[in-house]
């Protein structure tokens, strides 16, 4: 149990130092590639070594999140993900210059406290592992959501950041869920396994609509929106379907602990969007400054010929 908790944290901390570095790779690619196309500027952030960085980060920490979920439930696990918020929160303020306010920090520690309150009251994970049926369904789902969200973010405009990291955060749960539909991890039964290629169609397809989330605007907008829904529903699939249970006596806890994570992130998402946006108006009030500038400047040399 202490291994697995540990391992979440883990996992939390790599994700969340990720997050960062994806961030400041898909900039730096929206940036240099303009209006070249989406694909040519998510291409440009794959090459980036922050975003590579970020991907080894990320890898560590999945990996460690798929020995986590073998061994504590999978609302404990996904919840520990979610503190990764919290980290990128921390870190952004160095590496991107995000300025958190008292609500932020108010609101980091809201999730930790959250996520410390599951660790005290979980119990064990479930042992159903479901039938074909469902990891087919499982597959299906996920490429559906990778294949609706690409989509949504060709032709949203506003709120697209939110939407991206929630189809991200979507795509994320459904891998979770997939890693603890395969009981068998052997070489010759995984590949006849759904659950198998729906771990790896929801896994790089939510890297790709997280590089497009990143790139729409608030970092921890969309990161708080990605936690959120890797968050909920997957706690609650494991509750219900596949059998993971809380402490006894511990459920009334579990769930306030759930529930502070989940408001954590909330406000996280709310004053990282107000961050983003009075740099965004500064930036704007810079640019028409210059432009201004650059006009009588012109007016001027005119005049003087």
């Amino acid at each position: 149990m202490v291994a697995g908790v540990v391992l979440a944290l883990s996992a939390a901390v790599c994700m969340g130092t990720a997050t960062v570095l994806q961030a400041l790779g898909a900039r730096r690619a929206a940036a240099a590639e303009g209006a070249r196309g989406r694909g040519r500027t998510v291409a440009a952030a794959l090459r980036g070594w922050p975003f590579l960085a970020g991907a080894g980060l990320d890898t560590l920490g999945f990996a460690a999140q798929v020995v986590a979920l073998r061994q504590v439930p999978l609302f404990l696990v996904e919840a520990a993900v979610a503190a990764s918020l919290a980290v990128t929160a921390v870190v952004g303020t160095v590496v991107l210059g995000i300025r958190p306010r008292r609500a932020e920090w108010a609101a980091v520690i809201v999730v930790c406290l959250g996520l410390a309150t599951l660790a005290v009251s979980a119990g064990h994970d479930g042992s159903g592992d479901g039938d074909m049926s469902m990891r087919s369904g499982l597959l299906l789902t996920s490429a559906l959501v990778v294949a609706l969200g690409w989509m949504a973010g060709g032709r949203l405009r506003r709120g697209r950041p939110v939407v991206l990291g929630a189809a991200s955060g979507v795509s994320f749960g459904l891998t979770a869920i997939g890693v603890r539909l395969i009981p068998d991890a052997s070489i010759p039964t995984v590949f006849t396994n759904p659950a198998a290629y729906a771990v790896v169609v929801a896994g790089l397809g939510g890297y790709l609509l997280l590089v497009q989330a990143l790139q729409s605007g608030s970092v921890t907008a969309a990161t708080a929106a990605m936690v959120i829904c890797e968050t909920v529903w997957p706690g609650l699939f494991g509750v219900l379907w596949l059998g993971d249970t809380t402490r006894h006596g511990y459920g009334a806890l579990a769930l306030v602990g759930f529930v502070c994570c989940v408001a954590g992130a909330v406000g996280l998402a709310r004053f990282g969007e107000a961050e983003e946006a009075t740099r965004a108006a500064g930036e704007r009030g810079g640019a028409a400054a210059g432009a201004a500038e650059k006009t009588d400047s012109g007016e001027s040399g005119e005049s003087g010929r």
